[in-house]
């Protein structure tokens, strides 16, 4: 249903484009070459025509431009910041305070083998 009023309103537009061009401007415009008055259409009554079938071609589009825009509307679900849960917050672990030990720096390594030494083995060992 989308597919087919997008392909509706570009070939509105690109007839509205086409009719806008045609239409005799100040300058000219692309109308500029319509001879006498001996053609099909006199001058009034092609201006009368080119402007009503713009009147017309921008009413399809502004028609069908309101309806895309409901269309895109309609797949919107309404969200609310103030009935939203917050999001859980994870605790963060408990830091392990550095040990000022003969020699050692206590640094990461230092506080990550300790961790290890308070393990009790309880399965396979990885070596070392």
């Amino acid at each position: 249903m989308q597919t087919v009023i997008i392909v509706i309103h570009l070939m509105l537009v690109s007839a509205l484009i086409g009719v806008v061009l045609l239409q005799r401007s100040e300058g000219g415009g692309l109308g500029m070459g319509s001879g006498g008055g001996s053609g099909f259409m006199t001058g009034r009554g092609t201006a009368n025509l080119l402007t009503r079938t713009t009147a017309f071609l921008a009413i399809g589009f502004f028609i069908t431009s309101l309806f895309l825009s409901w269309l895109a509307g309609l797949d919107r679900k309404p969200a609310s910041i103030l009935d939203t849960t917050p999001a859980p917050s994870s605790q963060p672990g408990t830091p392990v305070p550095p040990t000022s030990g003969g020699g050692q720096g206590g640094g990461v390594l230092d506080t990550l083998r300790q961790q290890e030494q308070k393990q009790a083995p309880g399965g396979p060992q990885v070596p070392r």
